[in-house]
């Protein structure tokens, strides 16, 4: 291996800006995720991450498989790929599935993303946690790369002073800020999208108070506002590392910040990147931010009440002939990801997403397509399981097409199937001024299992800019015909599909 000091040989180093465009940042990744059911669990019961994780392994399995099987581009941690074992079980095999994970990355499926290495095999800070056998697998991947193989890495510039700068400005300020505006939200509302009891609101008030004041001493103090720091005084049993994952049923609302914490990690780095995070199903959806994103010019923006509306029409598509979808693609080997990756329904399906995504508003156009490749795909992936005697079962199914338009921390959803047309309304309190949002179409069975094939995407960014043109929205859409609009308190906002100071950086 060259010299790792500069820029090896065996690496193409990119910007941000040269990711495809299609990249997503996968929640299910981070070594700290769990559904937000588990972690209630695990601070109810008081059992570590180690201690569910045949159970937590099996669910990132099937969210990473999902990430490769519905993105062109997915854009990893690097140390998530030594120190996750649904991912680094690959390399420590070895054989085929070494291989194939080997293909993934030099085809540039797999990205790191490194935070200050200049190389993705870089030996770890020694303060920083490792898994021995995932990393020697990682380096030992390395080594054996033939001298034509090229890996595609992303750091936010290759210049190590302005990636210093960059990363200050891009990742760690805007954490900061996202973590101190927590107090900013309508709390009421936020507390009930996290699962908080109404009678118990007032605590949870109380206790974000509590950590937005303890960082903003954190910031005033000079001292970096990270989730680890955030996850000692909050979340994890005192004395314990965070990597164990033993999170305190002492503290008050450990479970539900923690959620949050993980929220704002993963979206933060999705927005440094200047790409989507994919939310994995039973995670907290970026709605409960509440956010005015920020909006540049851009013909993904939609501005239009009325444009905005026509997404939560009754969508038409083929009738669905083959009725069977895989019920559990963790069962199926990474090789076989990467077989259906070079097929040409898989190649058809990522290229209708792009189609649609590059210009949204001709999504009653597009999204028929969208939906024929994905049962395709479907089709492909048990056929290729067969093939090859893995035992993904089978499931029967209905899939159905879902909208979701989000506003501020309200929340509209259109599913439309076979014989099946609904259009629900979750409304927040409005705040003066402009709302922002997004538009997300997801691909599913209408009976759900975690660890089915399935996708959500975000397709379009949101904003209406004044009262008037959230009320000109809401008329359009209460005027559809299979319109329900949900009481208060709102639903928890759990996503149900596959929906990111000295001069060295501390790990992020």
């Amino acid at each position: 291996m060259a010299d790792i000091r500069g820029i090896d040989e065996s690496m193409t180093p990119l910007r941000p800006d040269q990711l495809d465009a299609g990249a997503v940042i996968a929640q299910s990744l981070d070594n700290q995720w769990v559904s937000a059911h588990l972690a209630e669990e695990m601070v109810r019961d008081g059992r570590s991450l180690r201690q569910v994780a045949d159970r937590r392994e099996t669910q990132v399995r099937a969210e990473y498989f999902r990430s490769l099987i519905n993105a062109p581009q997915v854009v990893v941690n690097r140390a998530f790929f030594y120190n996750n074992p649904a991912i680094s079980r690959d390399l420590i095999e070895g054989g085929d599935a070494r291989q194939a994970h080997r293909k993934l990355l030099t085809s540039g499926a797999l990205v790191p993303y490194l935070l200050n290495e200049r190389h993705p095999a870089e030996q770890p800070a020694p303060h920083l946690h490792v898994d021995e056998a995932g990393y020697a697998a990682w380096r030992d991947t390395f080594e054996e790369m033939s001298a034509t193989d090229r890996v595609r890495c992303v750091r936010m510039s290759w210049d190590d002073q302005e990636n210093r700068e960059r990363t200050r400005a891009r990742l760690y300020r805007p954490f900061a800020a996202k973590v101190q505006g927590l107090t900013a939200l309508d709390l009421d509302l936020l507390a009930g999208q996290v699962g908080v009891a109404p009678e118990e609101y007032g605590a949870f008030r109380r206790r974000l108070g509590e950590l937005v004041s303890f960082s903003n001493d954190l910031n005033v103090r000079g001292e970096s506002v990270v989730r680890n720091v955030l996850y000692e005084q909050f979340v994890t049993v005192p004395g314990s590392s965070v990597v164990d994952g033993r999170y305190d049923g002492a503290k008050p609302f450990a479970a539900q910040l923690k959620q949050l914490l993980d929220l704002l990690y993963n979206v933060n780095l999705a927005d440094a990147l200047g790409r989507f995070p994919l939310t994995p199903q039973g995670s907290l959806r970026r709605v409960v931010l509440q956010e005015v994103r920020q909006v540049r010019d851009d013909p993904g923006i939609i501005r239009d009440p009325e444009a905005l509306s026509l997404f939560l029409r009754r969508q038409a598509f083929g009738i669905v002939q083959d009725h069977l979808t895989p019920s559990n693609v963790d069962g199926l080997a990474l090789g076989d990801v990467w077989s259906l990756r070079q097929s040409g329904a898989w190649n058809a399906y990522i290229r209708a997403f792009g189609a649609l995504t590059a210009d949204p508003l001709a999504f009653h156009d597009q999204v028929g397509r969208v939906f024929d490749h994905y049962v395709r795909v479907n089709r492909a992936i048990v056929d290729l399981a067969a093939a090859r005697g893995q035992r993904i079962g089978t499931s029967r199914w209905s899939p159905v097409i879902e909208v979701v338009v989000t506003l501020g921390g309200s929340v509209f959803s259109a599913i439309t199937g076979d014989q099946t047309w609904e259009v629900l309304g979750s409304i927040a309190p409005l705040a003066a001024g402009p709302v922002g949002g997004s538009v997300q179409l997801v691909l599913r069975n209408r009976r759900e299992g975690m660890r089915e094939q399935r996708f959500a995407r975000e397709i379009a960014r949101v904003r209406l800019d004044s009262e008037r043109e959230w009320a000109v929205f809401h008329d359009l859409v209460s005027r559809l015909g299979a319109y329900r609009e949900a009481a208060a308190p709102p639903p928890r906002a759990t996503a149900v599909t596959t929906t990111q100071d000295d001069d060295d950086l501390q790990e992020w």
